[in-house]
């Protein structure tokens, strides 16, 4: 069968490898671990799970809902941009749903960028940027550098059509205040490109103030669209429901591509998702929120200390549920050594060549396998190859 040179372009998914991985693995009776892919085991709170099956009961919850999003939808996502981030949003004709954020970040750049358009991406940086956004619309990703604190190094490059940047970060957990946002933003603003700031993970910070919106930056939104998710912020991954908020160019752009590709998020998850957002009441996180983050952070404590413990130098971010973690040589070929232990994490390589030695870890699975897997480690018999030397 003929491939098209655009499919042929697109490396392996690496999560969809350490899937299938993981899933032969346990057929065939082994002890695997996973702290590979960020899919929180946590379940969803209550409310939402019962909003969920209170509207299929719903008249119509069956019928199509629309690309764009419901309108009661869009409503509680603007009154969650004003009560999180003070920003207000015309529900619209600036916030257009999405089945995900990864949808979004990938048919934004359908809109945007033409054949052989240059699209800035992050290195390291979540894959989606550069193979499902710029390669999958025929355009050239142009990896960017980031600085020892894995910030954008400013100022970026002009003659792009379009910069990914993601902060809280996957894969490498890192922060940006609103000073570094502000930053950001006027760089892109001078360079001409479009800015897609990817804001999943907002709501998943440790300690500090909570981070900003690339939207709060003085002046228009003109040039600017931010993507958000319910999956990390409520535990909804599965539910598959996000949002695009910003420009109206772009989002009308965004909208016109998705009509001709998808019938929108099903309306009962929409009715669950408008529930997850109004527990909001101002810019600090409800309970709900708050527990899972409480959580995650003593997940990261233990699987932290156990790796320092074990000789590592790792240290702990302030949120999101990742540790990037510098390891001695390749981070490959420790990868491939911890799944013959029984643990599966993530290349750093497969973000991008400046991940050559790092390894992404994943605390999305209970403490008891988070010390479990620490303790296979321990046992790996090249393990002081991996360790830094002092």
């Amino acid at each position: 069968m003929k491939k098209s040179k655009r499919l042929l372009s697109i490396p392996p998914y690496i999560f969809s490898d350490l899937e299938r991985i993981e899933a032969e693995r346990k057929q065939a009776g082994e002890e695997v671990i996973s702290l590979g892919i960020g899919d929180p085991d946590l379940p969803p709170s209550e409310r939402i799970t019962d909003a969920l099956a209170s509207s299929l009961k719903e008249e119509g919850a069956h019928r199509y809902s629309t690309s764009a999003g419901e309108p009661f939808f869009r409503n509680a996502i603007s009154d969650w941009y004003r009560k999180r981030f003070g920003v207000t949003v015309d529900p619209e004709t600036e916030v257009c749903v999405l089945i995900g954020s990864k949808e979004g970040l990938s048919n934004i750049a359908r809109g945007i960028v033409d054949p052989g358009d240059r699209v800035l991406c992050p290195d390291p940086g979540y894959p989606v940027y550069s193979q499902g956004g710029a390669l999958l619309s025929d355009a050239i990703p142009e990896l960017y550098q980031l600085d020892e604190n894995f910030l954008p190094v400013l100022p970026f490059r002009d003659g792009s059509s379009l910069i990914y940047v993601n902060h809280p970060n996957n894969p490498t957990a890192s922060f940006a205040s609103p000073v570094d946002v502000r930053n950001i933003t006027e760089s892109a603003r001078e360079s001409g490109a479009v800015l897609c700031y990817d804001n999943a993970y907002s709501e998943l910070y440790f300690d500090g103030d909570p981070p900003p919106s690339v939207l709060q930056t003085p002046g228009s939104m003109e040039g600017l669209v931010e993507m958000h998710s319910l999956s990390k912020t409520f535990n909804m991954t599965g539910f598959r429901a996000g949002f695009a908020v910003g420009d109206s160019s772009i989002i009308s752009s965004l909208k016109k591509i998705k009509s001709q590709i998808d019938s929108g998020v099903p309306r009962f998850i929409q009715k669950a998702g408008t529930v997850a957002l109004e527990m909001y009441s101002g810019i600090r996180r409800p309970e709900e929120v708050e527990s899972s983050a409480r959580e995650f952070r003593s997940r990261m404590q233990t699987l932290v200390g156990g790796l320092n413990d074990a000789g590592f130098d790792a240290s702990m971010p302030r949120g999101t549920f990742y540790l990037w973690l510098r390891v001695n040589g390749s981070g490959t070929e420790f990868v491939r050594d911890m799944l013959n232990a029984g643990v599966v994490a993530v290349p750093g390589r497969a973000f991008g060549p400046a991940g050559e030695h790092y390894v992404r870890f994943s605390v999305t699975t209970n403490i008891d396998s988070i010390q479990r897997a620490i303790e296979l480690i321990c046992r790996m018999p090249d393990l002081k190859n991996y360790l830094p030397h002092h």
